[in-house]
């Protein structure tokens, strides 16, 4: 009975270790990629047919957006809690109750802020690809093709990142019924 607890204990160690090294690696990522997120764009301009076009050079950077500073800010603070939870998952924190709930709550908070900033760079997003008639908001996935599909990928990576530290949630919860009092 005693080799069977210890056993899924050092399973469950295992499982949690690949989920935070997982979180940290797709938070990781998705703050590079929309961190690095820029694309400069030459679009010319017609004034008279009887004049050649005139060049504007446009610039599209993610600080211009603050759903992209948002989302870059929340993956960078995820990031930086998985990195810091992983000394906790190695400190035996078994008989640390108070720790434990901490670790709990603060993988919670995790979720929530990698879901919100995830929906928030969705929602601009969505009105960069589609624009939006009713405000005359154009389409500007057209123009920033590249840019558009770096804000895409990162937010998807936020979002399962989101889901990892959701796992995470679950596998702690799971944890504390089956733990002896």
């Amino acid at each position: 009975m005693e080799d069977e607890r210890k056993e899924e204990k050092k399973m469950g160690s295992k499982i949690e270790m690949i989920f935070r090294v997982s979180g940290f690696v797709l938070c990781f990522v998705a703050a590079i990629v929309v961190g690095l997120n820029e694309q400069t764009t030459v679009l010319p301009l017609t004034l008279s047919l009887d004049l050649h076009p005139l060049d504007f050079t446009l610039t599209a950077k993610w600080y211009y957006l603050s759903a992209l500073g948002y989302l870059l800010a929340t993956n960078i603070i995820a990031c930086s809690y998985s990195f810091i939870s992983l000394f906790f998952l190695l400190k035996d924190t078994s008989n640390d109750n108070i720790l434990v709930l901490l670790v709990i709550i603060l993988d919670t908070v995790m979720v929530a802020l990698l879901f919100s900033s995830s929906g928030a760079a969705a929602a601009v997003g969505v009105i960069a690809y589609h624009g939006n008639s009713h405000v005359q908001w154009n389409k500007v996935c057209d123009i920033y093709g590249r840019f558009c599909i770096q804000v895409a990928a990162s937010t998807v990576l936020s979002l399962a990142g989101a889901v990892v530290f959701m796992l995470l949630v679950v596998l702690a919860t799971v944890g504390l019924q089956t733990r002896p009092s």
